[in-house]
Parts: structure tokens; C-alpha cells; sequence
């Protein structure tokens, strides 16, 4: 059996080789890691637009009298704080604080939310949720019918404007409109949605409806500099931005404390959520490390993985992320590590090739749109 046979594939798949996509395998899709080049993309997300194809991302719709109450007892955020139109970041842990999956629930009626989950996650979230459902609730794993584009950038909310009546100023960072009609394209969920550290939209419709969508964005997209954009792109959009990567800044093993994205965890919720004694005494007993930004001021790029160690040579903790940052300039990684090391400006080393490199904790994020 060829590689290509098992691999899956979105249904935007046939129309990617029209724009010159190089596909690769992607946690077992076939999906596209650079059209015209990672930089390239890059710029243009930041400057103008890009277009991205996630429909590799998976969609649970959980719906019931007892919706509310059991998607809270799931995550860590406060989901009873959310309103009809409206959608919350989250993470969803294991008993001892280790993440699970970190993903958007999106409220669309009183007893009806969609779960928005990470690719790879799709089946082992279904389980966990399935396994400790209770309640009057029903749970449905719409992925294979749903297809999702990212439209990001400067630029996104014009072009788009061009494809609808609906007044897309009037949907807010975190809020969505259903049923708009984009030229003939209907029933599409409009999201002020993104991982790029831009503003844009993110775009959940019929999957037969992609193809048509797609093209229709990139024809009235190109005269404002729209690109089509892959992985690759996505990938250092996202770095920049200091936006956690589901199985490298949050893992089992890394809590979403630990990631840095304790704003979505609120342990004085009223409902006990899976996970919330362990992330309790994280923040009561003090992290112990965490995750910070690191400049390689020596020669070499901190790629995932690699040993992070104390200007004394003590190995202090591992690269979770790393490049060098097309807007920036310069080698950069994210990198969890003990707290006593954690501030800003103190010097580290990072082992590149089995050298240890000089570097630096920095700020975070890299990048921060004006």
C-alpha cells in the first residue's frame, strides 16, 4: 500500500496543485507546507492577506439540556461566561493538570456548542468526551463534513467584505456570525478567529462548498495581494505570536500553566473540571518551570527539542518551538525551563549540533501587530 493511500486529505485537496502547492504529510493528512514559499506567505499575512486551508481541524457539536454544565466540568476555562455568537479558548486536561487538547468552543444556541479540536486530536478528544459524558447530552463528530479556510491578515476583512451583505465590523474579536451568505456560498460561519497574531476570519461551511469559496476568496482577494498560504507559513505566524502548538508547547506532559496560557484557566469556577486540583496547587505551590522566549545570540537556529542549560551548563530544560523569524530577523525558539532562569535578560545556552550556543531569555510574544 502506497503512503499516499493512507494518508487523508481535506476536500480542497485536488485544487492545490493549481496554485503550486508542495504537500507533505501533516500528522497523517496530505496537506500543503508552501505554495509560492514560506516567506513569501509570511509577509504576506503580515502585510496584506493569506488564505490557509484548515480543514484538517475537527468539529464535535455537543448539544443538549445539560450542554453547558458538561462541556464546564470538561475544560478549563469558564464556558457559563460565554454568550450565543461568542467563542472561548480553552484547554482540556487530564486529572493531573497534563493537557489533552487546547481548542474553541463556540456557543451556538442555549443547548447546542461546537467544539473546535486540534487535527490530530480529533479521536482521542471524541473518547475523552464521550467517556465522561453525562447528562442529557448528544455529542457528533461533524468533521468530515465541515471544511474550514483562514482568511488573515490586513487585508482579510475588505476582501471578504466583497463576497456578503453582512457587515462584517459588527463581528468582534471572538464572535461569529451564522448563516452568512458569501456570493452564492451559503450557510457559511463567519469567526473573527486566527492563529497568525492578525486580524481575519476563520470560515466553517459545507465540505462540498470549499473549492467554490476558495476560489472565489483568491479572484477577488489578488488585486489587494491575497496569497494562498501553507504550514509552513502558519507555522512561524503563530511562533511569532507566541501561539501555543498543540504536541510542542502543550502536551500530557506540559500543563496549560506551564504553557503560558493561564488566562484560560480559571480554577475559582464553580465547577470542578477535570484536571482543576492539580492546576490548583500549580499556581497555589508555584510553577516550578515555564515557558519563556530565548534570542540564540551565537550562531544556529533552537529547533524543537533541543537542550536548554544554564550559563553554568546545568541542563535546565528543552526548545519547544523554534526558527528564524521572518519578520524579526533573528533565531528564536520558545522554550520551557526551570523559573529560576526564567527572566527576562538572563543568559543561557542552547545545545546546536552538540555545541552549546550562546542565548538570551527574552519577551514574548516575538510579534505584536500595531
Amino acid at each position: 500500500m502506497s503512503t499516499e493511500a493512507v494518508l487523508k486529505r481535506t476536500p480542497l485537496f485536488e485544487v492545490y496543485k493549481n496554485y503550486g502547492a508542495k504537500v507533505i504529510d501533516f500528522g497523517g493528512w496530505e496537506l500543503p507546507v508552501q505554495f509560492s514559499g514560506i516567506i513569501e506567505e509570511h509577509e504576506a499575512v503580515r502585510q496584506e492577506a493569506g488564505l490557509f486551508d484548515v480543514s484538517h481541524m475537527g468539529e464535535i457539536v455537543v448539544e443538549g439540556k445539560d450542554a453547558e454544565s458538561f462541556i464546564d466540568s470538561l475544560v478549563t476555562n469558564d464556558v457559563t461566561k460565554i454568550d450565543i455568537n461568542q467563542c472561548q479558548y480553552t484547554a482540556m486536561c487530564y486529572p493531573d493538570g497534563g493537557t489533552i487538547d487546547d481548542f474553541l468552543v463556540y456557543k451556538l444556541a442555549d443547548e447546542k456548542y461546537l467544539l473546535v479540536v486540534n487535527a490530530a486530536n480529533i479521536e482521542k478528544d471524541y473518547e475523552w468526551i464521550e467517556q465522561h459524558a453525562k447528562g442529557e447530552v448528544t455529542l457528533k463528530n461533524i468533521s468530515s463534513d465541515v471544511a474550514q479556510v483562514a482568511i488573515q491578515g490586513p487585508k482579510a476583512e475588505s476582501i471578504l467584505q466583497k463576497l456578503t451583505e453582512k457587515d462584517l465590523t459588527g463581528i468582534g474579536l471572538f464572535r461569529f456570525a451564522e448563516h452568512v451568505n458569501l456570493d452564492g456560498v451559503k450557510d457559511v460561519l463567519v469567526s473573527r478567529t486566527g492563529y497568525t497574531g492578525e486580524d481575519g476570519f476563520e470560515l466553517y461551511l459545507a465540505a462540498d462548498d470549499a473549492k467554490a469559496l476558495w476560489e472565489k476568496l483568491l479572484q477577488v482577494g489578488e488585486e489587494d495581494g491575497l496569497k494562498p498560504c501553507g504550514l509552513g507559513a502558519r507555522d512561524t505566524l503563530r511562533f511569532e505570536a507566541r501561539l501555543a502548538l498543540y504536541g510542542q508547547e502543550l502536551t500530557k506532559e506540559i500543563s496549560p500553566l506551564e504553557a503560558g496560557i493561564g488566562f484560560a484557566v480559571k480554577t475559582n469556577k464553580e465547577s470542578d473540571f477535570i484536571g482543576k486540583s492539580s492546576l490548583l496547587n500549580q499556581k497555589e505551590e508555584g510553577l516550578k518551570r515555564k515557558l519563556v522566549g530565548v534570542e540564540v545570540t551565537g550562531r544556529g537556529i533552537p529547533r524543537h527539542g533541543y537542550k536548554v542549560f544554564s550559563e553554568e551548563g546545568e541542563e535546565i530544560g528543552f526548545i519547544t518551538s523554534g526558527t528564524r523569524s521572518p519578520s524579526l530577523k533573528k533565531n528564536l525558539g520558545l522554550a520551557i525551563i526551570s523559573m529560576e532562569h526564567a527572566k527576562a535578560e538572563t543568559p543561557l545556552k542552547v545545545e546546536i549540533r552538540k555545541k552549546l550556543i550562546d542565548a538570551v531569555v527574552v519577551k514574548t510574544p516575538f510579534y505584536k501587530r500595531g
